[in-house]
């Protein structure tokens, strides 16, 4: 059975409510998370396969030195289905996660020294 893939319209409304930093285009739902660095870099991308890897969902990634772009799309579907938009949420999870912010004991990564910062969270 074919999976069910969005249009543009519904595709664009699920991202507003659902994930407003996630924009589609060229039709791939698409995310670019800054890092302070190379290191911060390869633990996003090492992020994003892992989560896709345990999804058998297989995003493209595009990378530089302080930047990581995701972008998402069912290739046997040939569109957007809730997969991608699954993945998409899982991911926004794990790399935007601030364990200090939580208040359960974890510190978290000091921000103010570039040293250990990787994610500029948003």
């Amino acid at each position: 059975m074919p999976e069910r893939t969005y249009s543009e319209t519904e595709i664009s409304l699920r991202l507003a409510q659902e994930l407003p930093k996630w924009a589609y285009s060229d039709g791939w739902i698409r995310r670019t998370y800054k890092t302070n660095s190379w290191k911060g870099t390869m633990m996003v991308i090492n992020t994003v396969g892992h989560l896709a890897e345990a999804a058998w969902q297989h995003p493209d990634i595009t990378a530089s030195y302080a930047w990581v772009e995701v972008r998402l799309m069912t290739h046997s579907a040939k569109g957007i289905t809730d997969k991608d938009f699954a993945l998409a949420a899982k991911i926004e999870d794990v790399v935007q996660w601030q364990p200090a912010k939580e208040g359960k004991g974890l510190e978290g990564t000091p921000q103010s020294d570039l040293r250990f910062a990787y994610v500029k969270y948003d």
